[in-house]
């Protein structure tokens, strides 16, 4: 048997439940009734005698104050023990468990708050505890160091019988016998070798373990050294050539600025090429207009000196009155035209100053229309499309047919357009060659017939010899 101090602590048994409502009711009714209070004064002589309890139960008078502990108000709670009120029964009985028991062996007023909150409890237990001196006894099947525990903690009139009688029937675990001292050497000693042994063991593993790591340390070292020796000679190569990237990007630069510079004076060159060529332009044209003008004065004052008056008659209307007539015979099919070639080379020859385009019709038409329209269709469509070159060109145009067989129909007009008919006796091939050689010399003639004699004769004449698909093709576009 111990007396009520010490460090132990348990877990809550299953013998007392406390409700912490009922425990703060019982503490409220503790507070309002003074003749309880006068009751519980009345101990003195029990609390200042020393009570002896066993270890056992001992621990559960600890765990049963640390359950019903925080029924009570915190003024009523020891000073020391009131940081412990937060904390969870168990943990409450495990960390204050020495103070603990030394307040419910000292303090007897947090005895007697813990003993009111344990009365207001519904446990048949604590009920009987309390009343076995009015007849209740406490039953023989109860725990007998619940039973001691809630005495010491209760205190009821007779407490000290029933402690004593509950302490009577606690039985402490017997001691383990003492073994003699040389076997408890040699079983001290056989442990300690196995042990030994073990250590000793494990010793190789490690310096086994360690052996392989020093291997692989010194590994990792030789590795590290190689790394270390490419990472220099990388840094080397890199830092060469960095050099080498500069030594280029400068050349790069430097003939850049150069290229710049020739570029610079090309174009400087090139603006003053421009400029000189601009002013020779002038120049020739101030020239040009210059040589024009003096020209034009002289071309004026030989017309005014020589007395020329403007003629309404030009030289192909003199051909025309002596080798031309009105046709009273149908035309006989001229002959077929020759290989067809640009039609651009009659824009260039229709773009000279004043020319004068003649046109041998049927020849032109035979070859293009000659099996799809009669010859009326054929001439009215040539001199039509005729027509349209005289409104886009400033050329004098004549267009000769054949008179010797009777033609039918009216005779085809366009504007701009002199339509002739050969007189009996002559054939256009005959007249176009007139007409041409009746130009004065240096005028523009453009000649077309795919006959090759009039080709030829034309010219020996001056003229520009067209064959007829050539025209054809010009007025299709």
């Amino acid at each position: 048997m111990t007396m009520l101090s010490g460090d132990e602590s348990g877990v809550e048994g299953p013998g007392l439940g406390i409700d912490p409502a009922q425990a703060g009711a019982a503490e409220e009714g503790a507070e309002e009734d003074p003749a309880e209070r006068g009751a519980a004064g009345e101990r003195p002589a029990d609390a200042a005698m020393v009570v002896f309890l066993t270890e056992p139960v001992r621990r559960r008078a600890v765990e049963i104050a640390a359950m019903a502990m925080p029924g009570l108000a915190p003024g009523r709670v020891p000073a020391r023990l009131r940081r412990f009120l937060k904390f969870s029964p168990v943990k409450r009985a495990k960390l204050a468990r020495g103070d603990l028991a030394a307040a419910l062996d000292s303090d007897a007023a947090f005895r007697e708050g813990l003993a009111e909150i344990l009365g207001a409890t519904e446990s048949p237990l604590v009920r009987s505890v309390n009343g076995h001196v009015a007849g209740e006894a406490v039953s023989p099947m109860a725990d007998p160091v619940e039973v001691a525990a809630l005495a010491y903690l209760l205190r009821p009139e007779g407490w000290r019988e029933l402690l004593a009688v509950a302490l009577e029937a606690v039985v402490e675990p017997p001691e383990a016998p003492a073994e003699a001292p040389a076997e408890a050497g040699a079983k001290r000693i056989g442990a300690l070798e196995k042990e030994n042994a073990k250590l000793r063991s494990a010793l190789a593993d490690q310096r086994t373990a360690a052996a392989t790591l020093q291997e692989e340390v010194r590994r990792a070292r030789r590795d590290l050294k190689d790394a270390e020796e490419r990472a220099s000679k990388t840094a080397g190569d890199l830092a060469s050539e960095r050099g080498r990237l500069k030594h280029v990007e400068a050349e790069r630069r430097a003939e850049r600025r150069r290229l710049e510079s020739e570029v610079e004076s090309l174009r400087a060159g090139l603006e003053r090429a421009r400029k000189a060529d601009r002013d020779n332009e002038r120049l020739a044209s101030s020239r040009l207009w210059l040589l024009m003008e003096t020209l034009s004065g002289t071309a004026t004052g030989l017309r005014r000196e020589l007395g020329l008056e403007p003629v309404e008659e030009r030289p192909a209307d003199y051909v025309a009155e002596q080798y031309c007539a009105e046709p009273e015979e149908r035309p006989f099919e001229g002959s077929r035209g020759l290989e067809q070639t640009d039609p651009q080379r009659l824009d260039h020859l229709l773009a000279l100053p004043n020319p004068h385009l003649i046109v041998d019709g049927y020849n032109v038409t035979i070859s293009a229309w000659g099996e799809t329209l009669t010859l009326e269709q054929q001439r009215n469509r040539l001199v039509q499309g005729l027509g349209a070159v005289a409104a886009q060109t400033n050329a004098e145009i004549t267009v000769v047919f054949d008179g010797a067989d009777a033609v039918f129909g009216a005779k085809p007009f366009a504007r701009g357009v002199r339509v002739l008919f050969s007189a009996k006796g002559q054939i256009a091939d005959d007249v176009v060659v007139e007409l041409a050689e009746a130009e004065p010399e240096g005028r523009p003639v453009v000649v077309v017939s795919s006959d090759q004699e009039v080709a030829m004769r034309s010219r020996r004449e001056g003229a520009y010899p067209v064959p007829s698909p050539l025209l054809v093709r010009w007025l299709q576009r």
